[in-house]
């Protein structure tokens, strides 16, 4: 066998293998992109911590923490916590008006019974928010308990 045949056969051995190779990286890289994020350490400052409400009535009686409150104008017009911020979630502008807010405050985030915050918490976190609290008990377990209500 000369030296032009040795290589067209390993060529033709060596192409497949290679082919293998790479499609096994490309489908390595694309899998690692299309996994869900790392969960946050319970040390990591931007995690979102999941409150009760005893401990978002503590954390609300320090005035330099933020209620938000991510229900819509009307239910937040119905009844609301004291002193709370509103936001609409599903308010095409809910991503601009919270990019305005300040990212090193402590927020203490509501909706009705905890999807949307838990939705706008995690889109917060994307954004640079430093502490976010998602009381997921909301409005009906915050009303349930009789607490303090404004209109």
């Amino acid at each position: 066998m000369n030296m032009k045949n040795m290589n067209s056969t390993h060529r033709r051995h060596l192409s497949p293998a290679f082919l293998l190779l790479f499609a096994a990286t490309l489908v390595a890289s694309i899998g690692a992109g299309a996994r869900p994020a790392a969960e946050p350490k319970a040390d990591d400052q931007s995690a979102v911590k999941k409150i009760t409400l005893a401990q978002f009535d503590k954390l609300r009686e320090d005035k330099a923490n933020v209620v938000l409150d991510v229900r819509t104008p009307k239910e937040f017009a119905a009844g609301h916590v004291p002193g709370a911020v509103n936001i609409d979630w599903h308010s095409r502008a809910f991503k601009e008006k919270i990019g305005k807010l300040d990212k090193s405050r402590k927020y203490l985030v509501h909706c009705q019974s905890g999807t949307r915050s838990a939705a706008a918490t995690k889109l917060m976190g994307t954004l640079g928010f430093a502490d976010l609290n998602d009381f997921s008990g909301g409005w009906a377990a915050y009303k349930k308990a009789d607490k303090p209500i404004e209109k």
